[in-house]
């Protein structure tokens, strides 16, 4: 069996696994194209994400992931719905129970939710091209009119607040990113053209901050993405001598 699609309340979930298991998870976090249902998911039908699938899995480890009520932007009912999947996975597999996150996106603001109610599970964190600011990703997309009145219907819908209200709770908030200091994390930003989120200010900022931990990030260009697997399981393997 390659995967397991299942249900946990309303959301669809799946875990893939590798031929030889080295006892090692990774709980995936996917972007605003994320989604997992009834007999498929976007990372099973993306050509480059089936690829880091594959790599995962020919390294050993089991990964899983779930739909997370689709374009969440880091809502409560998804955070709840992650920690959820994470506790019938360590049931139900044999697996370590300190788990990998490799979080892409809008899945980066469930993550660092994660950190502080989940953190002593978390082994280790990969951000891809990550929305680590809800705040300053609004006011980046404010020079986009319509992606920006489409960004806040999402963000009305996840919350279930109305779009003025959402836009003047997020605008006028100062919550501080805050990283687990016992737990290693790794910044990719794929420099890709077009409307690829960058909040790369941000990353200097949070390196630099008494606060971070182990934090280290790195640019990446797009011809270089074939190397993304290889760069990411080396990250995971430094972190797992201590079991």
């Amino acid at each position: 069996m390659d995967n397991r699609i299942f249900q946990l309340d309303t959301q669809w979930n799946i875990i893939h696994y590798p031929e030889k298991p080295n006892g090692f998870g990774i709980l995936i976090i996917g972007d605003e194209r994320h989604f997992v249902d009834e007999g498929k998911s976007f990372w099973l039908q993306n050509e480059g994400k089936l690829s880091l699938i594959e790599e995962f899995k020919e390294a050993g480890y089991t990964i899983f992931s779930s739909n997370l009520f689709g374009k969440n932007w880091g809502s409560r009912p998804a955070v709840e719905m992650a920690q959820r999947l994470y506790q019938h996975v360590i049931r139900n597999e044999i697996l370590n129970e300190k788990i990998h996150i490799l979080a892409e996106g809008m899945g980066s603001l469930v993550a660092l939710q994660l950190f502080k109610e989940m953190g002593e599970k978390i082994r280790s964190v990969v951000f891809v091209n990550p929305i680590l600011s809800l705040k300053l990703h609004l006011e980046q997309e404010r020079e986009h009119k319509f992606f920006y009145k489409k960004l806040l219907s999402e963000l009305a819908l996840a919350y279930h607040k109305d779009s003025k209200t959402m836009e003047d709770t997020i605008l006028k908030s100062n919550d501080p990113i805050l990283f687990d200091k016992e737990i290693s994390v790794k910044i990719i930003q794929i420099l890709s053209g077009g409307r690829a989120f960058n909040q790369s200010p941000l990353y200097q900022k949070l390196i630099n901050s008494p606060d971070a931990g182990r934090v280290s990030a790195n640019f990446m260009v797009p011809e270089k993405k074939q190397q993304l697997g290889v760069q990411i399981i080396k990250f995971y393997k430094k972190h797992e001598k201590s079991l």
